[in-house]
């Protein structure tokens, strides 16, 4: 294989790697209710009276489904950080034993297949609605990638994309 190839993948499978997928933490040391500003600190605003703020109590998902959330969102990051692993022993395989770029294409479209397949059980477990949306969404996009005419290439564009946004948007 052609050593530049496997060694772009392998960057861009560090990338993942290093930007990981786990929930931001935003929530952790904040108290429900009190207004943050962007760096996360108190930003000194009265907390809204649960009594007259019944918005608020209509929009908060249950218990179980807040759990279920976590538990998909935990998976989900945890199949992502895996496939990436395997993907960067797989680049590593294949310069060692001097694979053309057809083979690693091969094997990463199988390996995402896989993937895209694990990723969307997880949605099909999850209760919430926009999480279920969110995970069908990513294991569409890795499915993509497993269809595109060079997965090397979609994963330093595409796949990099993946991680950040799990981040960002699955969680309670």
């Amino acid at each position: 294989m052609h050593r530049s190839s496997a060694t772009a993948l392998t960057l861009a499978v560090l990338a993942v790697l290093a930007t990981g997928c786990s929930d931001d933490g935003s929530d952790t040391d904040a108290v429900p209710g009190t207004p943050t500003s962007a760096a996360g600190a108190p930003t000194g605003e009265a907390t809204p009276d649960p009594v007259t703020s019944t918005a608020t109590a209509t929009t908060t998902p249950t218990a179980g489904t807040a759990a279920n959330t976590a538990q998909v969102c935990r998976a989900v990051d945890q199949l992502i950080i895996d496939g990436s692993r395997q993907i960067a022993a797989d680049s590593a395989d294949a310069t060692r034993e001097e694979l053309t770029p057809e083979q690693l294409n091969g094997k990463l479209k199988g390996r995402l297949s896989r993937l895209a397949d694990d990723v969307r059980e997880q949605a099909r477990k999850a209760k919430d609605a926009r999480i279920k949306k969110l995970v069908n969404e990513t294991a569409t996009k890795i499915e993509n990638g497993a269809a595109a005419k060079s997965p090397a290439s979609w994963m330093g564009s595409e796949f990099v994309e993946i991680p950040p946004r799990l981040t960002r948007d699955c969680h309670v």
